[in-house]
């Protein structure tokens, strides 16, 4: 062989031998590794779901307050979406949101129902009044990737201040509801997800450029402050935890735009903190939107960071 050809050689094996020496201890930009790749699934899962679920709340908390009689007036109304005439069974009033079509927003497609229950007398207005909401086949479809994800479950849903959604800025500076409950997530690959939700959420601002707050209220073993908990796609037990308020502004399509949250899966040592408000690997400042979100996970000593684009 010519001496060339084995200096050539020999470079490359020295390149290849050190790239695989760094990559077990750092990850960029998505690329996945046995060390990491559970924990970007999971942070990528959560926040798609969370998405989903989040339209599905502004709808129920929209038809909560105007009452059925004032649907096709209301301002915020569900899009490509049909109220079910109201049932009345007993002391329980039960009516269905059907879905066909795109969100208000027009980033995801839906379809399935979410059916809510109240007592009568209930008024959504009124400080600690709480309903039932179940999904139902509830299929959200991505229009930017294309992926889609399927929810069943029950969920409580409490007003927890009192008032409404669409008060804020007319004399009311801040709605804080509670939603707890227990939902099944079927990914498009067929694989599943089942968690807990204690999930405590505070609107402020005004019309327009609302910021809807996230905060955990859940306790399980060990763990405080829990926003979902339960297994993953991979059947593992995981803990999230949100350590700094997950902050969301609806002039940045809802997406999340500051905020801690810590994903544990104590029987793999596995974690990972999420920090979000990122736009090309730095931190956004000012009103501007991020794009990203930052993932550093650490698993028996190995450790790196990501940036994963926002769904």
């Amino acid at each position: 062989m010519k001496p060339l050809k084995l200096i050539q050689l020999s470079f490359m094996a020295v390149a290849l031998l050190g790239f695989s020496l760094t990559g077990c201890k750092k990850d960029n930009l998505n690329q996945g590794s046995n060390d990491n790749s559970s924990m970007l699934q999971l942070s990528a899962d959560e926040l798609v779901v969370n998405n989903a679920m989040d339209d599905a709340t502004k709808d129920a908390e929209a038809v909560l307050s105007s009452g059925v009689t004032h649907l096709k007036s209301t301002n915020g109304w569900p899009c490509n979406a049909t109220i079910d005439s109201t049932q009345k069974v007993n002391d329980t009033i039960t009516f269905f949101i059907t879905y066909n079509g795109s969100n208000c927003s027009g980033n995801r497609t839906r379809t399935g129902k979410i059916e809510i229950k109240k007592a009568v007398g209930t008024h959504w207005l009124l400080p600690g009044a709480t309903v039932k909401y179940k999904y139902i086949d509830y299929t959200i479809t991505q229009k930017k990737s294309g992926k889609s994800i399927t929810i069943n479950g029950t969920k409580t849903f409490t007003n927890v201040s009192g008032g409404f959604v669409w008060q804020l800025g007319y004399g009311t500076t801040s709605i804080v509801q509670r939603i707890s409950g227990a939902i099944q997530a079927k990914f498009e690959d067929g694989t599943t997800r089942t968690w807990n939700i204690a999930r405590q959420i505070t609107y402020t601002g005004t019309p327009g450029q609302l910021v809807m707050t996230i905060d955990g209220f859940g306790n399980a073993g060990t763990f405080p402050n829990l926003v979902t908990w339960g297994t993953n796609r991979n059947d593992e037990q995981f803990f999230t935890q949100i350590t700094q308020s997950v902050v969301h502004k609806q002039l940045c399509g809802w997406d999340p735009v500051s905020g801690i949250k810590i994903h544990q899966i104590p029987s793999k040592s596995k974690s990972a903190t999420i920090t979000f408000g990122y736009d090309n690997n730095m931190p956004v400042t000012g009103d501007l939107c991020p794009t990203q979100y930052r993932v550093d996970w650490q698993r028996n000593g190995n450790s790196g960071t990501s940036y994963i684009l926002l769904p």
